[in-house]
């Protein structure tokens, strides 16, 4: 186990762990169900506690793993699940977040997200997620895929400013929210949930992450991530169906990069000059 389970505050005040568990691609082959379930309690037991998964993946088989793998441990899971934009209506919102909430084996998802912004307007969907609040379906709502102008729109609305996180693709490669997303959700203290930290596994090849590495004793997985989760008020939410992938994830916890650690990734990723749109995989 780590010797620091590092924590980030949302807005409403609660603590969460700044390393997740990413369920994108989990529940697709029923071959590998047992090592996803398997690396899932894992994590947990590693006090990885934060898993992610949308009704998106594998069209709701994601979320029957994570199911399995939190059954008798629901208590110990903060829980993250996501609605597809195109049934973010009012109507829409209600009948995913039940069907969600049905093939986790929960009464309630503690983040409910929006997964990218849709054609729905927006304050339907807040509207909507507030409703499922009071009702105790979900406890906290936030985005997903959101640039700085759907922010600042999303703030804007009644009950917008109970935004609780924005998930984003946002790693050493991929380096655009540095320049205006990021300072804007660190002023209003809402964390960025960055999925894709490693890149769906590319920075765990780039040869400029190994010197790094061998100084730290470490893999160049490890460094990426670690550095995902030393940027402030960021949670970093890689996947692994590998038991010894999710050890690893967890020791990246104890990397502590120095100055020159930084100044040599800032070296080999330059952070951006200008405003980049926002990226998505």
């Amino acid at each position: 186990m780590p010797s620091t389970i590092r924590t980030t505050t949302l807005p409403s005040g609660e603590a969460i762990v700044v390393l997740g568990q990413g369920t994108w691609k989990m529940g697709e082959d029923a071959r590998r169900r047992a090592d996803e379930v398997a690396a899932l309690r894992l994590g947990l037991d590693l006090g990885i506690t934060l898993i992610d998964t949308a009704e998106m993946y594998a069209s709701g088989g994601a979320e029957e793993v994570v199911a399995e793998a939190i059954a008798g441990r629901r208590d110990d899971t903060f829980l993250v699940s996501k609605v597809l934009p195109s049934n973010a209506s009012r109507a829409g919102v209600q009948r995913a977040c039940e069907s969600s909430l049905k093939r986790l084996a929960t009464d309630r998802i503690d983040l409910y997200l929006l997964h990218w912004p849709g054609s729905v307007p927006l304050a339907e969907t807040v509207e909507a997620f507030e409703t499922l609040k009071k009702a105790g379906k979900i406890r906290h709502w936030g985005v997903s895929n959101f640039d700085t102008d759907e922010m600042e729109e999303l703030v804007g609305l009644p009950a917008g400013g109970d935004v609780q996180t924005n998930q984003v693709l946002y790693n050493l490669s991929r380096r655009g929210p540095e320049f205006d997303l990021a300072p804007w959700s660190r002023k209003r203290g809402i964390p960025l949930m960055a999925y894709s930290p490693v890149e769906q596994g590319a920075l765990a090849r780039n040869a400029r992450l190994e010197a790094i590495a061998a100084r730290h004793n470490a893999t160049p997985a490890q460094i990426a991530l670690a550095w995902v989760m030393a940027q402030p008020g960021v949670i970093a939410i890689p996947k692994a169906t590998r038991q010894e992938h999710v050890r690893q994830n967890a020791a990246a916890l104890d990397i502590s990069l120095s100055s020159e650690d930084v100044a040599e990734l800032d070296r080999a990723f330059p952070p951006p000059t200008r405003k980049r749109g926002l990226e998505m995989i």
